[in-house]
């Protein structure tokens, strides 16, 4: 008889109990109606948040424009909510927004993608072969404490004024947050786990499956969080700089006239797009982790 896989023998033990038990479904039945009472209580309360939000957000907005109507604020230093409301309107119909905001996504998604991918990387290979990592310690150290805006003018003198100079800086600002994290995840995983699974044979390539990477999946998509606003910064930040297109060209050639209104305004949609990709990186956690709840 072939000799049985690691896998196959941590999950015997686990097949074997369930089906000597008599009341698998009626069980299960009680599981899922105790889980689907304990997510209406999270329904309600995320409601509530929500809705909390959505006060606050107006609250704030009220209290700005009250602010400049009352003269108590000057509008040349701060706009009104209107008019920021306005500006974009006006950008939406003749197309200023959609043909700048698509160059800033595309630059932003791809740092963090190329970002991610290599930090990510990077981590799990120096937290695999400790010996390495204390090669590349110093190093990595002293790369993360250059100042990313002292990058900018070397990436677009070597990258010139297209997307890959901004791409380069947001690469910069996202790969150390997800080395770091990925590279703790990994070490962090549970030792006592790392050894049993061993123990039954597993390969180091199982191991990393089943062991080390559910183990650091939390790390990482609590890093990815951060990573996407640091992607966005790097774009807008490179497009400041030196760019043709984007929305930090745009908000850049409204500082350059003193157009307060613009500046709002760009900041404004950054917020929101950062906010819409942040809700679709939560529900991706939520999906890939569902086997943690």
């Amino acid at each position: 008889m072939a000799r049985r896989s690691w896998f196959d023998r941590l999950t015997t033990s686990g097949a074997t109990s369930t089906a000597r038990s008599t009341s698998g479904a009626a069980a299960s039945a009680r599981s899922t109606s105790r889980a689907a009472a304990s997510a209406r209580p999270e329904l309600v309360e995320g409601r509530v948040v929500f809705a909390w939000q959505i006060a606050f957000l107006v609250a704030v907005l009220v209290a700005w424009q009250a602010g400049v109507a009352f003269k108590l604020l000057d509008p040349f230093f701060v706009s009104r909510p209107t008019d920021i409301g306005r500006r974009m309107a006006m950008w939406i119909v003749d197309g200023t927004l959609v043909r700048h905001l698509f160059v800033t996504i595309e630059e932003s998604l791809l740092g963090l993608l190329i970002g991610a991918v290599l930090g990510i990387g990077s981590g799990f290979v120096l937290a695999r072969w400790p010996m390495t990592a204390r090669v590349f310690d110093p190093f990595i150290k002293m790369l993360n404490a250059v100042p990313r805006v002292v990058l900018a003018p070397l990436f677009l003198l070597w990258f010139g004024l297209g997307i890959w100079s901004k791409v380069a800086l947001a690469v910069t600002l996202v790969f150390f947050v997800m080395f770091f994290s990925t590279y703790e995840g990994v070490r962090n995983a549970d030792p006592v786990l790392v050894d049993n699974v061993r123990m039954l044979g597993a390969t180091e390539r199982q191991l990393v499956r089943h062991v080390l990477v559910p183990s650091a999946l939390t790390w990482i998509f609590s890093s990815l969080q951060t990573s996407l606003g640091f992607a966005m910064v790097g774009a807008v930040v490179g497009e400041y700089l030196g760019a043709t297109h984007g929305l930090g060209y745009v908000i850049a050639q409204a500082e350059g006239t003193f157009d307060t209104t613009g500046v709002f305004a760009g900041m404004t949609v950054l917020g929101i797009v950062v906010v819409f990709v942040s809700l679709g990186v939560s529900r991706l956690e939520r999906w890939l982790l569902r086997w943690k709840a």
